[in-house]
């Protein structure tokens, strides 16, 4: 918790530090590649940087800390801690780095506010920052202890068993050890990063989803191709380049967005390739011969461009309390509903645990229909694909 000294200063200066945070933010980041190109190069997204998503994450995740701090002196946002710490570990940050991003941090915020930052404020906006990167750094130790690494060593040498071209725009890749050692489990709903070497030299790293069974002794990711540069370099570079054989740096499994161990009744709510999470727990419950009742939404333009949609209808037919509805923008003649997926045409048991992947507007329309019809916010769970906006950050 903060300090009694800190608490005033912080409350007291949280709008001139948030209303300014973009611009700190803009301000840090420069300075940080200046000092570091190495990061811009081999560890940060460079699309997300281009297209300023970064900055807006950062500044977001800063700005609820501190309101979090002020409002709940007792306790931590450890949803949005384990989610950072989900996504810091699938890169292999270091504890180390956290001194780094303290330098150029508190340098932008000099630069920005000026004479604004007495001592005082330093001294109180150095505590909200330790508060955060010490919670950040204990989860993520414990996150390699778990996953038997040691600290940011999360790469691995993988190879390319299959590639299957999904649609027009999505390829999926299973991918194995290249002496056949079997993978090792994940939890069903978690990610792996992959890093792949480009045309420049940079060595650009992406997340992916595991859409396979967890207990399948190969990896499954599904890409799907990103237009731009360099919002897509990494997604364009696997679709034509990645071929079955290659060899592929893949991380270790992280992510927070897992299936409970329990039976209460599930939504998995998905637009797109957000899918992905969504086909790895399907898996799981078919396997495990599940019969909770699981409601599956998906929403996707068109049935030519739904990725694994024949896997979907298979996995929801083996489970004998599920149900499929699908949205299509263009549905033909598929039998799915036209436009955008509508919860609020679904009957939901009261107790559902929802879980949501896709595009921000789709998670934003969902979550928010779950909340007005009274489903819990502590039960709905979302993956956003790219920089969290915190969505659910005012809860």
């Amino acid at each position: 918790m903060l300090s009694d000294r800190s608490v005033p200063i912080v409350r007291a200066t949280l709008p001139a530090i948030g209303g300014a945070l973009d611009e700190i933010t803009e301000r840090f980041y420069g300075r940080l590649f200046a000092a570091h190109p190495e990061l811009l190069r081999d560890l940060f997204n460079r699309g997300n940087q281009a297209n300023g998503e970064q900055r807006k994450a950062l500044a977001g995740s800063i700005a609820a800390f501190a309101v979090a701090l002020l409002e709940n002196p007792d306790g931590r946002p450890d949803a949005m801690l384990s989610r950072i710490a989900h996504k810091h570990a699938s890169l292999g940050v270091t504890s180390e780095q956290y001194k780094t991003v303290h330098e150029h941090l508190f340098a932008a915020i000099v630069e920005v506010l000026g004479e604004a930052v007495t001592p005082e404020v330093a001294r109180a906006w150095d505590e909200v920052y330790w508060l955060m990167a010490n919670a950040l750094i204990a989860v993520e130790a414990r996150l390699y202890r778990e996953a038997g690494v040691a600290e940011g060593q999360v790469w691995q040498a993988m190879e390319i068993a299959e590639r299957r071209d999904e649609t027009a725009d999505t390829a999926s890749f299973v991918l194995r050890h290249a002496d056949g050692t079997p993978t090792v489990p994940f939890r069903p709903g978690q990610y792996v990063s992959v890093r792949v070497t480009l045309p420049d030299g940079a060595r650009q790293i992406r997340q992916y989803s595991l859409s396979s069974a967890p207990e399948h002794p190969q990896w499954r990711i599904t890409v799907k191709r990103v237009d731009g540069d360099p919002a897509g370099e990494v997604s364009s570079w696997l679709h034509s380049h990645a071929r079955v054989g290659d060899a592929v740096e893949v991380s270790a499994p992280f992510g927070d967005l897992v299936l409970p161990e329990d039976e209460k009744p599930l939504l998995l709510a998905s637009a797109g390739i957000g899918s992905t999470p969504m086909l790895s727990m399907l898996n799981h419950l078919a396997a495990a011969g599940s019969t909770r009742r699981v409601v599956v939404v998906h929403a996707d333009r068109s049935p030519a461009s739904h990725a694994h949609a024949e896997e979907l209808r298979r996995l929801v037919d083996a489970l004998p309390q599920a149900t499929l509805h699908l949205w299509y923008e263009e549905p033909g003649d598929s039998g799915a509903r036209p436009g955008r997926a509508d919860i609020t045409l679904i009957d939901l048991p009261a107790d559902t645990t929802a879980y949501l992947c896709g595009p921000l507007p789709f998670l934003r329309a969902v979550r928010s229909d779950l909340l007005d019809r009274g489903t819990a916010a502590a039960d709905i769970h979302y993956e956003v694909f790219g920089p969290d906006l915190w969505l659910g950050a005012e809860d």
